[in-house]
């Protein structure tokens, strides 16, 4: 698909790549099966049908939790047809936090899969919902609107069902979901305690997505590897919608590894690559013969630093593409044209895609400048606010639709944003926000733990790595070893900090508020050397 597509709702965009190129192949997964637009179509509709039976409808959430795999797509899309939206949860949930997406999500359905490589997902479920071992007739009051619960893989418990039953014989009914409804809900980390829920619309993702897809010079012939999650919106907001736009292949890794990646790219010549800097660090530091393998490989994006981009250029992908945006922007709201000298490429991160506008306020004043190091504002396709959060959203969201970033940049003069720093205290780890309120606010749960203050370090693989400063109560003591294990056992992995200082104060400012600043510093100087 080289034109514009028409379609205003992600099912119709795959009914439009059906129609024009039935046999093109949509999806191909990490064990080898691939499904064509027809076949995604048929799924889509078949799997709807399913959803519909058990009181699926417009305006419903269906919490889908599930690696990258085929049934993650084809049941997002079924659900969308129905004019409900799907919660994208995090693979790396852990029970507490489960609880708190069931609870905020509302979701009357929960689709699950039984595991993601040797983490099993069930036993997270199990201890959330423990009834639903024990019988096929269940509750909680904790979750009134959960009816159902439906299991990818071979363990199911008794109160679930397997996911194939949702492929049912389908009649013929009309689409009911509109342009403007919510597609998806991505939860994404942010200034509070808990993960924001950013809601993100159907026609802004296919226009969006298109347009990322134009600066990357993507055609239907295509094929596009994505080893990060599709529930990010770099996964569900970007690459799909970028590849789906362009009838285009996405191959999906189910578990990245980076041998697994270069196994993948190479077995399905995929010739583009949603890369992060330390999916970058790893595939650098292989050996050359394996490094070899990506060949294929023309164009891409990621996030990266000029030395990252020089990562990108050793690996053969002359084609790379720099980028600046945020979930609330729908993944990208800035890509470098593909055919940018490189050398502009490596220190900028492109001009506006198409519908979206850019400025620069004084970080304390609000006020619009133009020069920086200043705050980066985005108008255009971006969320119409987080879900249950007032407050915050009338900080973020100016009422004529400017965003407010937390971050700090320049505008140069070609149009293009320079991305400089973020204002706001957010923990980018691997490409993933981390907020520090959240690990907080497990740390300070921990016994003997008094004051716990949480921020990032700068690391050379993965751009920051989280680190804590504790307090101990008073008598109390504090193995930083004995810690980090506690928290691997209770939270996300990319949560976990990478280093805990054990401190018996906690530096004040003259106002007497913790020094952040200081912590910060305390922490690089704690730190590997960053390449510049």
């Amino acid at each position: 698909m080289t034109r514009r597509p028409w379609s205003r709702t992600l099912p119709d965009l795959v009914r439009e790549c059906s129609a024009a190129t039935p046999g093109a192949e949509a999806l191909v997964g990490t064990d080898g099966g691939r499904i064509t637009y027809a076949e995604l179509e048929s799924a889509m509709v078949q799997v709807g049908a399913g959803l519909r039976r058990r009181g699926v409808g417009r305006g419903d959430t269906v919490g889908l939790l599930a690696p990258n795999l085929i049934e993650w797509v084809s049941t997002a899309l079924a659900v969308q047809e129905l004019g409900a939206k799907v919660a994208a949860f995090n693979t790396f949930v852990k029970p507490l936090e489960l609880a708190f997406l069931l609870e905020h999500s509302r979701c009357s359905m929960l689709v699950i899969a039984d595991r993601v490589g040797r983490h099993s997902l069930l036993d997270v479920l199990r201890e959330v919902l423990p009834q639903l071992w024990d019988s096929a007739s269940w509750s909680d009051e904790r979750f009134p609107q959960l009816r159902s619960v439906v299991v990818l893989g071979q363990a199911v418990p008794p109160g679930a069902e397997p996911w194939s039953a949702l492929r049912e014989h389908a009649d013929v009914h009309p689409a009911v979901g509109s342009a403007t409804d919510d597609a998806v809900i991505v939860y994404t980390s942010g200034s509070t305690a808990w993960p924001k829920a950013v809601p993100l619309s159907h026609y802004a993702m296919v226009e969006n997505g298109f347009e990322i897809g134009e600066r990357m010079q993507l055609g239907a012939d295509d094929r596009v590897w994505l080893g990060s999650p599709l529930f990010w919106s770099y996964g569900v907001a970007n690459a799909l919608m970028a590849t789906f736009t362009h009838g285009a292949t996405l191959v999906l890794q189910t578990d990245y590894t980076p041998q697994g990646a270069v196994d993948l790219i190479e077995r399905e010549r995929c010739t583009a690559a949603y890369l992060l800097p330390a999916i970058l660090h790893d595939l650098g530091e292989l050996p050359d013969d394996q490094r070899s393998r990506l060949a294929s490989l023309e164009t891409g994006l990621t996030i990266g630093r000029p030395d990252e981009i020089e990562i990108a250029l050793a690996l053969g992908i002359g084609g790379i593409c720099n980028i600046y945006g945020a979930t609330e922007v729908y993944g990208n709201c800035c890509v470098t044209p593909r055919d940018m000298p490189i050398e502009q490429r490596s220190r900028c991160q492109g001009p506006p895609l198409p519908g979206v506008e850019l400025r620069l306020t004084d970080p304390d004043t609000g006020v619009a400048v133009t020069e920086g190091p200043a705050m980066i504002e985005v108008r255009g396709y971006t969320t119409r606010g987080y879900l249950g959060e007032p407050e915050l959203n009338a900080r973020t969201f100016a009422a004529d639709g400017w965003y407010r970033t937390g971050d700090l940049g320049n505008l140069l003069e070609d149009g293009s944003l320079q991305f400089v720093t973020r204002a706001t205290d957010m923990i980018k780890t691997s490409g993933i926000n981390v907020s520090p309120a959240e690990v907080e606010a497990f740390l300070s749960t921990l016994d003997d733990v008094a004051e716990c203050v949480v921020v990032g370090a700068p690391d050379p693989h993965k751009d920051e790595v989280v680190v804590a400063f504790v307090q101990p109560s008073p008598g109390g003591s504090i193995d930083p070893d004995a810690l980090i294990q506690q928290c691997r056992r209770s939270i996300a992995a990319y949560k976990v900090p990478s280093r805990v200082h054990v401190v018996a104060s906690m530096p004040l400012t003259a106002t007497g508020k913790v020094a952040r600043l200081e912590l910060r510093r305390l922490a690089a100087e704690s730190s590997p050397s960053v390449g510049g």
